[in-house]
């Protein structure tokens, strides 16, 4: 017969009420967990999980859903928030919405019936509204990479206006003028940053920006591919561009391989993310990167102190820092 916590409190002397206390997250004496744990370990106890949920209301799950599961991105920070949330007695549901708004506002309902005790997202689109419900329910969201209209959530971003500017400028000091960029979607968060960040580097370097130097993709292989084709059919004298996402800085150096394009003898080149793929291209890609970890650990470490204190007062917005791996692409005109 399995051991209850009757037993424990035989064992070892204690109130039902301290050994309650410690196995729901409570603070108790240190000699007082060093007989809990010596009895739990004796006696076998395993801890019933469903009655405790039951009983205290909270599940020990957090879910996490994210637009890509095979975007290497997004996979090092589901990395990062299940090993930290883990090593705290929690479990994580990880959905995948395919870039698809429908997805999401299932996968949130899911995840609402499963009785979660928080939400980690990538929003998909721009809108927070299917997160209302949740967050009514006073229970933490927090947002990955993305800021989102009509809610106000903990948010962990990276400067992505600053990274972009950054990128620019170092291809403006190279001699550069003609510089195009592939975009992400409109009104996605991240791309609008990015896209505004290009924008001030013109400005600051005193260039005149032309529309035609910048095209819109859709943050996929294909669509950096195609969006590359289209961006120097249109700007023949284009000497240099900037691709704003991992799967498009992809996407647009395979269409550079398959048209022939010598980077960066005829095209300096600068990518986002992805330091193996940088590194496995010839020449060397340099690219912006995103510290993936640190996202993961920040976004976490926001969910459990959510948890611990219970969501009340103003949201709370991170933003860490890029960086820039120089690599051989950039070539001074």
């Amino acid at each position: 017969m399995a051991a209850t916590i009757k037993d424990i409190a035989k064992k070892t002397g204690l109130g039902l009420a301290t050994i309650s206390s410690y196995l729901n997250g409570g603070n108790v004496r240190e000699k007082n967990r060093v007989k809990i744990e010596a009895a739990i370990k004796e006696l076998h106890f395993e801890v019933n999980e469903v009655a405790r949920g039951l009983k205290t209301n909270k599940t020990k799950i957090i879910g996490i859903i994210i637009p890509e599961l095979n975007n290497i991105f997004c996979a090092e920070i589901i990395t990062e928030v299940e090993d930290l949330l883990r090593s705290h007695g929690y479990a994580a549901i990880v959905c995948d919405c395919r870039t698809d708004g429908k997805r999401e506002m299932e996968a949130v309902e899911f995840l609402d019936k499963r009785r979660v005790d928080g939400l980690i997202l990538m929003p998909s689109g721009n809108s927070g509204k299917h997160l209302r419900a949740f967050a009514r329910k006073r229970k933490p969201v927090i947002l990955i990479d993305r800021k989102l209209r009509d809610i106000e959530c903990d948010s962990v971003l990276v400067d992505n206006r600053g990274a972009v500017k950054d990128a620019v400028l170092r291809l403006v000091r190279a001699g550069h003028e003609r510089i195009g960029m592939i975009a992400g979607p409109e009104e996605m968060f991240t791309a609008e940053e990015r896209l505004a960040g290009y924008n001030e580097a013109f400005y600051e370097a005193g260039i005149v920006r032309q529309k035609e130097l910048v095209v819109r993709g859709d943050y996929t292989i294909a669509g950096g591919a195609g969006s590359f084709r289209a961006l120097l059919k249109r700007n023949p004298d284009m000497t240099a561009v900037l691709v704003s996402n991992y799967e498009m800085t992809m996407g647009a150096i395979i269409e550079a391989n398959e048209m022939d394009v010598k980077i960066p003898e005829r095209l300096s080149f600068i990518g986002f993310d992805n330091l193996e793929f940088a590194r496995a291209c010839v020449p060397r890609l340099s690219i912006v990167t995103q510290p993936t970890k640190e996202i993961g650990r920040r976004a976490a470490e926001l969910m459990l102190k959510r948890l611990k204190e219970e969501p009340s007062g103003d949201a709370v917005s991170v933003k860490l820092k890029t960086g820039f791996v120089e690599g051989k692409t950039i070539k001074k005109r």
